[in-house]
């Protein structure tokens, strides 16, 4: 497929540096793709920074982070480029697709569909891997070597599969309420079984719990952060952070896993701890040869 130039579709002042959306055809996904990037002050002057993915959650596009999480005013102060993209394909036109938002099959999950007929489409692994994060290398003041990932729930479980598998290229991580053990719930089991069939080796790639389980040593000793509200809604039954608490320790890797009194799996509570995952990666990323 043929990619069409990058679409800038709006753009926004905000707090010294700009808030922009764009849409393109992704060679990955064989549809049109949107995206967000705020740009700090110094990367709309031309300087290189380094940039955080934001990966966002069922029901969320694009816009739903830049809109909701007050994000913009700590990127502002530290200097990182926000990128979020949208978190399904659209306009695949398949029974039960992302329109419908059924919670399980239809939304993205950041894997690359092998189950038609969902494999045409649904590549979000490879489109933020190798399409979207090369595009906006190519095409924003990115610096390269300082990229990090972040997401809540489904998207939570997106930043901190695509980190373990490719700590080379996302070189910081955290999460706001990750699925984290997807193979051991219910929206993973029915997202996966749709997406990759029934045989369940094919799963363990995108469960990172089972993922840390292997590691021989950390693969990010920098530490990772998770937050997690204990009154989510969906905590006991969908999100099981206390099992890759427990696949840390034994791959040694460091953890800070945060539980919250009072806070639910929404915005607000995104909005009320998003500087300190920011703060987090900018140091992180700050700190690498």
């Amino acid at each position: 497929m043929t990619i069409l130039a990058l679409e800038l579709l709006s753009q926004h002042g905000c707090f010294g540096g700009v808030q922009r959306f764009y849409r393109h055809d992704s060679r990955e996904i064989g549809l049109p793709m949107r995206f967000s990037v705020y740009l700090p002050p110094k990367a709309v002057a031309g300087e290189k920074c380094p940039a955080v993915f934001y990966l966002a959650g069922l029901t969320c596009t694009e816009e739903t982070f830049m809109i909701k999480g007050g994000a913009q005013r700590v990127a502002a102060r530290e200097n990182l480029i926000l990128i979020t993209p949208d978190t399904s394909p659209r306009g695949a036109n398949l029974p039960g697709d992302a329109e419908s938002w059924d919670f399980g099959v239809g939304a993205g999950f950041y894997l690359d569909a092998t189950e038609e007929p969902w494999d045409d489409h649904y590549r979000m692994y490879s489109y933020i891997v190798e399409e979207l994060r090369t595009l906006v290398i190519d095409t924003l003041p990115v610096n390269a070597a300082r990229i990090g990932i972040m997401g809540h729930s489904m998207g939570g479980h997106g930043a901190l599969v695509l980190a373990l598998r490719n700590p080379q290229l996302f070189r910081s991580v955290s999460a706001f309420a990750p699925i984290a053990a997807p193979t051991q719930c219910p929206w993973g089991k029915k997202a996966f079984s749709g997406y990759l069939g029934d045989d369940e080796t094919t799963w363990l790639d995108y469960d990172a719990t089972l993922l840390m389980e292997d590691c021989a040593t950390a693969p990010f000793p920098a530490g990772i952060l998770i937050d997690q509200g204990l009154d989510d809604q969906f905590l006991a039954q969908q999100l099981h952070p206390h099992l890759f608490e427990a696949a840390c320790v034994s791959a040694g890797q460091p953890l800070t896993l945060r539980r919250h009194a009072g806070y639910d799996h929404g915005y607000y509570f995104i909005s009320t701890f998003v500087e300190d995952h920011l703060v987090t990666h900018a140091r992180q990323l700050a700190a690498l040869d």
